[in-house]
């Protein structure tokens, strides 16, 4: 039987086959608008990823608490991914988590069948939909799920700006630990949801900007 444990930690490392590292959480595009130029306040960074806890990371945590209490409760999963779709204007944005999600889901069909009992194979479902069942069905709590997307989110951010910015690594770490706090927080306010009415609908419009932005650009380091 698994541990949860152990499979919050096969879900939160990078090296897992699910696109991961052609993610940058809108870094790139924003370090193109001027986030970090020229090797001058790189601790911006860290706000970034501290904006996006406050928002977009805040509707992907409540999306994968909810497809988790959904799963262990057997009820249908298409509300929340309506819920989580109606929160996440930017079509690039979505169809980016849907891309991922499918990875996520390839790979959980593989580790953890279970998860097909909830979800169609290889179909393109929102990422934080495909963790939640996940989460559902290897006993993660809500708080486990809602800090596996957050911290996610964060690192993501952070191992992004080790490749575009001339961060230091042990600056960089630093960035994630001072972050701690804010994760906590964003656990506390969305693992005790159960009502998908109850969603948060907290959006960054300059993020949906960037994305498309991004998705016109001919030379990328990273997909998104």
């Amino acid at each position: 039987m698994s541990s949860p444990e152990v499979v919050a930690l096969m879900l939160a490392d990078g090296r897992l086959p699910t696109g991961g590292h052609t993610q940058s959480a809108g870094l790139e595009p924003a370090v193109r608008a001027g986030l970090g130029a020229d090797g001058k306040h790189l601790a911006d960074v860290a706000d970034y990823a501290r904006d996006r806890l406050r928002t977009v990371t805040r509707v992907e945590a409540a999306t994968a608490v909810l497809a988790r209490h959904q799963t262990t409760t057997s009820q249908p999963l298409t509300p929340v991914e309506e819920a989580w779709a109606a929160r996440t204007p930017s079509q690039v944005l979505r169809g980016v988590s849907r891309r991922q999600g499918r990875a996520y889901l390839r790979l959980a069909a593989r580790v953890w069948p279970d998860v097909l009992r909830y979800l169609e194979p290889d179909s393109e479902v929102a990422r934080p939909v495909v963790v939640g069942v996940i989460g559902g069905v290897t006993g993660l709590s809500a708080d486990q799920v809602a800090r596996l997307i957050a911290y996610d989110d964060v690192q993501t951010v952070v191992a992004a700006s080790l490749k575009l910015l001339p961060v230091d690594p042990s600056d960089a770490a630093s960035w994630l630990a001072g972050l701690h706090d804010d994760i906590e927080r964003l656990v506390t306010d969305v693992a005790p949801l159960t009502g998908i009415d109850k969603m948060p609908a907290d959006g960054a419009p300059l993020l949906d900007v960037f994305a498309q932005n991004h998705a016109n650009e001919r030379m990328r380091l990273f997909h998104a």
